[in-house]
């Protein structure tokens, strides 16, 4: 494993192209390219303002720039760096700006959540689409980029329009059986729309391209429902998180639940793996103690950490959520599955430095790693099964079936790591602190052997 040098970022905006070739960081109103291979910078554009989201198109030709308190959206081409297109929403204000799967079209949403304004690169036309609903994830495409479902609100009542994206016509349009829709996701294979009611009633609907309630799944009434959503990327399984700290699996043909996963405080099952990262400070000489030493900020202070294999049962630390405050700290936040849809991961946030591992094939706990702080972020390998995960400090963490490691980030100043992105090959990753990025590559002959 090698670590590169650190570069300069704004707001962890940071992405890779959706081809693997380039590194788009934003420095407050600079945007950077670089190569992936060499870091050698290819591109420099300056902006307006302070850059507030930033975008790749599908295939890798133009870069998108938000920047939401100016109501202004930026358009720079990697193939002729003199071409540029700027958007003004003007007085109506800006609140998200994303690109449709062509990577021709830009969609704007305003503020108040108005209309969505879509942009076309090519032919300069506007269309308009209204009563987009203000919510958790209101818009999605499909993975094959047919089809945009959008959520809207309108005479107290929730529905979905379901839009071709070739030339933004209506397909369907029609009402959903939810009290306060908060999200909508499509199935990878672009087969199901699957759309979810507020924490305030556990009910997942599940419908067919045309329309059609195919399913509706509800666990239990009279308590806080549904937390997060996500989809096996296979379309097999829809995993549920929730209040309740349980994950609920359904499947693709019956649409009923076919195992739940429990997140208890003490954990008995002798088959899963409970690796325990301990923290062991390195014993420092008065000769380190120079104040060259110290003002460079080298890992003279740097605590080293391993994992140990706890034998169960074993005791996990959990916080008590404020019951006085809105957004309880309790429940399943985070879910993940592998790219293979084998293993998924999962937080749940009242253990807010534990993450579980589950093989879906034999519905069970394979392992359960406990951090010393509270996990910020975790992410699977897209090519082989291999979590990342990170804590807000100086180390990187990595699980796979075969174990546990945690890796010290060998920078300068002591790099703390809030988040992490895999490039598309599985061979590199994208280490993001509050204000700089490292690249971490990967061995992956010698762990393939």
């Amino acid at each position: 494993m090698n670590f590169s040098e650190v570069f300069k970022q704004s707001n962890q905006l940071c992405k890779v192209s959706p081809d693997g070739k380039y590194l788009a960081t934003c420095v407050q109103y600079r945007l950077v390219v670089r190569d992936v291979e060499t870091l050698q910078i290819l591109q420099l554009y300056t902006c307006l303002d302070q850059i507030s989201h930033m975008d790749w198109s599908s295939d890798s030709l133009f870069i998108l720039c938000a920047m939401y308190k100016r109501g202004l959206v930026q358009v720079w081409s990697l193939e002729q760096p003199d071409w540029h297109c700027k958007i003004d929403e003007g007085s109506i204000g800006l609140v998200s700006s994303r690109w449709s799967p062509d990577g021709r079209h830009i969609l704007n949403t305003t503020e108040f959540h108005l209309r969505v304004t879509v942009w076309s690169l090519c032919t300069k036309a506007v269309s308009y689409i209204k009563y987009p609903k203000a919510c958790q994830k209101g818009i999605d495409f499909s993975r094959d980029g047919c089809y945009m479902a959008l959520a809207e609100r309108r005479d107290c009542k929730d529905f979905v329009s379901v839009f071709v994206c070739d030339d933004w016509h209506l397909l369907r349009h029609f009402e959903t059986e939810t009290q306060d829709l908060a999200g909508l996701e499509w199935s990878p294979n672009g087969c199901v729309l699957a759309v979810w009611d507020s924490c305030l009633e556990y009910k997942v609907l599940l419908y067919s391209l045309d329309g059609r309630l195919l399913s509706t799944y509800s666990a239990y009434e009279w308590s806080l429902g549904v937390k997060s959503v996500t989809w096996s990327p296979s379309s097999q399984f829809l995993a549920i998180g929730s209040y309740d700290e349980k994950v609920r699996i359904l499947n693709h043909i019956t649409w009923k639940k076919i195992t739940q996963f429990e997140h208890p405080a003490t954990i008995n099952n002798t088959k899963a793996v409970v690796y325990k990262e301990v923290v062991k400070r390195p014993a420092v000489c008065s000769d380190d103690l120079s104040l060259h030493n110290i003002t460079i900020g080298n890992t003279l202070f740097n605590t080293q950490s391993k994992y140990e294999i706890c034998p169960t049962p074993v005791q996990l630390p959990v916080v008590k959520p404020d019951p006085d405050r809105a957004n309880p700290k309790i429940g399943v936040s985070t879910l993940a599955f592998s790219s293979d849809s084998r293993y998924l991961a999962t937080k749940n946030d009242n253990m807010a430095s534990v993450v579980w591992v589950w093989d879906v094939q034999k519905m069970s706990l394979v392992a359960v790693l406990e951090q010393t702080t509270a996990v910020r972020c975790f992410q699977w390998d897209p090519r082989r099964p291999r979590l990342a995960l990170c804590t807000g400090n100086t180390k990187l963490y990595l699980w796979s079936p075969a174990g546990c490691v945690s890796v010290q980030v060998p920078t300068e100043g002591g790099f703390q790591v809030q988040s992490l992105n895999w490039h598309c090959s599985g061979d590199s990753l994208i280490l993001l602190g509050k204000e700089q990025l490292c690249l971490c590559y990967m061995d992956n002959d010698q762990e393939d052997k």
